[in-house]
């Protein structure tokens, strides 16, 4: 009687009261679960079109509504009302953007013509000084020294370019159906935003009724920590990209570079994405200062050196400041790893997506050390 009696004891305090066992046992199941759910993943695709239709038009609103929701906000404080303030905003909008497309497209797009236009003459240039570079003596001794074969070089980008237009062609299809996409987001972007600006306050509410009742403080305050991280994010990137784009703009045209509209709106799109996106973005502006003088080239390095540090010491210290409190090298890897699993979109999405992870991460992991005890 003793024995069965000792081996339960013994099963209980090895297994059942082990607190690592359980926890191993739990990853069990979820490997289990996710090894199911991934050989019927089929059931799930009607599920994944709808997440991909609407997906597109809730980030464009969601972006646009973090930018405008503080207005509406603190004119609400002032007793106006929410409705009220959204349509004169829209009127507002709609105003800039008749003014933008009246008089700042024609701009963009004569210097997109006239890019284009001398874009051969570039290319010959870049290519008759790369030429010159490759038959100089201190070349020559360098490839002695080396043996290296420079027209091997030459050939294999040479090849590499001509895959990558090929590829470019090809995907011209896939383009059109992104053009679609976004002029669709464009077109309900609008009418989401209205519901969302007018009733947006109600959705935590909403969210927390579906919560069980023990959950719902902690659930609130992950929802109000991920709903800072990503308003932060949002608003302090497109004020410092606008300033960025201001900055270079101003710079430009003072030492003359051409195209410098083109380019610095480039800069400013660019400069969205953290650390990565400067460096994309004074890629053009170096051919064209490249191909116009020397001299040129070392001004726009200068103005851009000066407007990086202007940034870096300034003004995202003021706008932005420590609020994600990420590393740096932390969000250029999540940004790599976002861009291979996700593309474009991805890299957008990447340093916002990771704060809300980090946050939620954070509350499950302190859950996790109360209720296990394992970390007392």
């Amino acid at each position: 009687m003793n024995q069965p009696r000792s081996w339960s004891g013994r099963f209980r305090r090895l297994f059942l009261n082990n607190k690592f066992v359980l926890f191993l046992f739990i990853a069990l199941l979820v490997g289990v679960n996710i090894l199911v759910f991934s050989k019927i993943s089929f059931i799930f695709n009607p599920l994944w079109v709808l997440i991909k239709t609407i997906v597109l038009p809730i980030i464009l609103t969601g972006v646009v509504y973090y930018l405008l929701n503080p207005i509406v906000d603190f004119m609400e404080k002032k007793k106006v009302k929410r409705v009220y303030t959204i349509l004169v905003l829209y009127l507002l909008i709609i105003g800039i953007l008749v003014t933008v497309i009246t008089l700042i497209v024609p701009v963009i797009r004569e210097q997109l013509l006239g890019f284009f236009e001398n874009f051969p003459a570039y290319s010959q240039t870049i290519q008759t000084e790369f030429e010159k570079w490759i038959g100089s003596d201190l070349v020559a001794q360098f490839q002695a020294t080396t043996n290296l074969n420079t027209q091997e070089i030459v050939s294999t980008i040479s090849e590499r370019a001509t895959t990558i237009l090929n590829h470019t062609w090809t995907g011209i299809g896939g383009l059109l159906g992104i053009v679609k996409e976004l002029v669709l987001a464009i077109v309900t972007l609008p009418f989401i935003l209205f519901y969302l600006l007018k009733d947006g306050r109600k959705l935590p509410g909403y969210i927390l009724s579906f919560i069980p009742t023990k959950l719902r403080p902690g659930t609130l305050t992950v929802l109000q920590e991920a709903n800072h991280q990503i308003s932060s994010y949002i608003r302090g990137q497109v004020i410092v990209s606008m300033c960025i784009g201001v900055l270079l703009y101003i710079g430009y045209r003072i030492i003359g570079l051409e195209y410098s509209l083109v380019l610095a709106i480039v800069a400013a799109c660019t400069a969205i994405v953290p650390y990565l996106g400067p460096a994309i973005a004074i890629t053009p502006a170096i051919i064209v200062a490249a191909v116009t003088s020397p001299i040129m080239l070392l001004k726009m390095i200068v103005v851009w050196t000066v407007v990086q540090l202007v940034e870096g010491k300034f003004i995202s210290p003021q706008i932005m400041g420590k609020s994600l409190k990420i590393h740096p090298i932390t969000i250029i890897f999540v940004i790599l790893t976002s861009g291979n699993l996700f593309g474009v979109v991805g890299i957008l999405l990447a340093v916002p997506g990771y704060a809300v992870l980090k946050v939620l991460a954070t509350h499950v992991f302190d859950w996790f050390k109360m209720r296990s005890q394992l970390y007392l």
